[in-house]
């Protein structure tokens, strides 16, 4: 065969391969009959990621103004169809797994993010486990570990001062995040161990070291989570979330846990349940950082805007500290200089109705997951008023509570306005209905979630929140250094990710209230 018939042959392939490549580009996908509108946006593949990145709730608030309340955008190659309609949730929260399933996004997230390979019952070890050690009586056994550790962190540097009056000052974002994450870590991966050769003291400051320095490089990895989900780490930056993500793999070893005292039910029982589907050791170890930035990757922002809106509402702090102090006296404990630290029970945080609404109130305007789910199969989504959607399989479908729900102004009022009481009735029991154009709305606020996939750890994640509120509370005066400072934005960044954090961090001060 000569040289210009096998250069002509490839040449009259060249446009069927051009083809192809167009195809999986989505250039040619156009919208069937019976299909949401379509919007593919002018870049080949890309679509509207870098908007959708931008500003989550602005382009979709653009897309719905355009489109409806139902519409198809292309993303980084996948086709993803938005409902805004927060009277059909339901369809779909409540469609079964054999059409939208989440583990399918789910496991392709945590390989990209956390290098750990799924396996197919991951979901109902996590479930079961969390059933039993993060919920109902296995939370008690949390709320203790908990509190210990949070006095620990809290309480050891300000108890060792002459001078207790003196006001301390920190950085109210990188305090709470501090505190409440390296907590939270202790309370579920254990404890250093002390015999006759370490005392009970040196073993509490060796936690504590470990704890600050673990913060710290997860406030490196955390920072990097936005670009590292979406896959646009630039090559350096990559090497360093490598780098990061093996730190933790050894500090967090199968092997390593074994030496520490105190760890959390949950984290043997995931284990032993990974040890026997089959897992091997060192992918178990990369579960243990899923779990840790699963666990308290959220509640350390969310404390950090609970305190600064108390801060900002003298009525909201004056309430949730006189609830505070009520639960405390009717528990027959009470705090004075040299006495013993009140043993914060999990009966006692559930008799916060008050501070329960505060945090259901902040989790309401800076909680903004993106819910999403494979589409398995061609299905008809069926909304609340009647209209039909075809959805191709391969597709996926999702939420974002955030803006379709959660500031919502008909369903929530003023919905940019932080008010502690929202989720109270007058007679001071929790509030849950809420209207649209006359209809009871019942997913009205989705900090967790919905359905199947929604948050396992979500009554842990809440102990923790209003256990380090209530401690601040109780053992602390604190407010902002300049209160007439503007309340900072949100990183644009991070929607989609759970909790936002702030654009900035702002001064507080702090000290003992006796």
């Amino acid at each position: 065969m000569s040289t210009r018939t096998v250069r002509s042959g490839a040449w009259h392939r060249l446009p069927s391969l051009k083809a192809g490549g167009l195809y999986l580009l989505g250039v040619f996908r156009q919208r069937r009959p019976g299909e949401p509108p379509l919007d593919k946006g002018l870049i080949p593949w890309l679509g509207h990621v870098l908007e959708f990145r931008r500003n989550t709730w602005r382009f979709l608030e653009r897309m719905e103004k355009k489109h409806g309340d139902v519409f198809t955008v292309q993303l980084a190659g996948f086709y993803i169809t938005f409902i805004q309609d927060p009277m059909s949730f339901g369809a779909f929260v409540k469609e079964s797994r054999e059409k939208l399933d989440f583990r399918k996004f789910a496991s392709h997230l945590v390989r990209r993010v956390f290098g750990y390979s799924s396996i197919q019952n991951d979901h109902d070890i996590l479930n079961a486990s969390s059933n039993r050690h993060l919920k109902g009586d296995g939370l008690e056994v949390m709320t203790q570990a908990m509190m210990v550790n949070l006095q620990n962190l809290m309480l050891h540097n300000v108890e060792s001062s002459s001078d207790q009056v003196t006001w301390r000052e920190e950085k109210l974002f990188a305090y709470c995040y501090n505190i409440v994450f390296r907590a939270g870590y202790l309370s579920l991966y254990g404890n250093e161990p002390f015999d006759s050769k370490i005392s009970q003291e040196k073993a509490k400051e060796k936690d504590r070291a470990e704890s600050e320095a673990l913060y710290h490089e997860f406030r490196k990895y955390d920072q990097l989570f936005p670009r590292l989900a979406y896959g646009v780490l630039p090559p350096k930056k990559q090497r360093e979330a490598t780098k990061l993500l093996e730190y933790f793999w050894n500090v967090l070893s199968v092997q390593k846990l074994k030496g520490r005292d105190n760890i959390s039910r949950w984290i043997w029982d995931v284990q032993e349940g990974k040890d026997n589907a089959g897992v091997k050791e060192d992918m178990i170890t990369r579960y243990m950082f899923v779990l840790l930035w699963a666990s308290q990757g959220n509640t350390g922002p969310s404390s950090f805007w609970l305190l600064l809106f108390l801060m900002r509402h003298p009525e909201a702090m004056r309430s949730v500290k006189e609830e505070i102090d009520k639960v405390v006296r009717e528990s027959g404990q009470e705090v004075k200089p040299g006495g013993p630290l009140v043993n914060l029970s999990r009966e006692m945080l559930m008799k916060t109705p008050i501070l329960d609404s505060a945090v259901e109130e902040t989790l309401r305007l800076t909680a903004a997951p993106l819910l999403t789910r494979a589409v398995l199969q061609d299905m008809t989504l069926k909304m609340a008023n009647g209209r039909q959607y075809f959805i191709r399989q391969g597709d996926r479908v999702a939420l974002f509570p955030y803006s379709a729900v959660q500031m919502d102004p008909e369903i929530h009022p003023d919905p940019h306005s932080f008010k502690y009481d929202r989720f109270l009735n007058p007679d001071g029991s929790k509030k849950t209905d809420f209207y649209k154009a006359g209809n009871k709305v019942k997913y009205y606020t989705m900090p967790w979630g919905s359905g199947i996939s929604m948050c396992p750890g979500r009554f842990f994640a809440t102990n923790e929140l209003k256990q380090f509120a209530f401690l601040m509370l109780l053992y602390f005066e604190f407010e902002l250094i300049n209160p007439d400072e503007e309340i900072p934005e949100i990183d644009y960044s991070r929607y989609g990710f759970g909790t936002m954090q702030p654009d900035r961090d702002l001064q507080f001060r702090y000290r003992l209230r006796y």
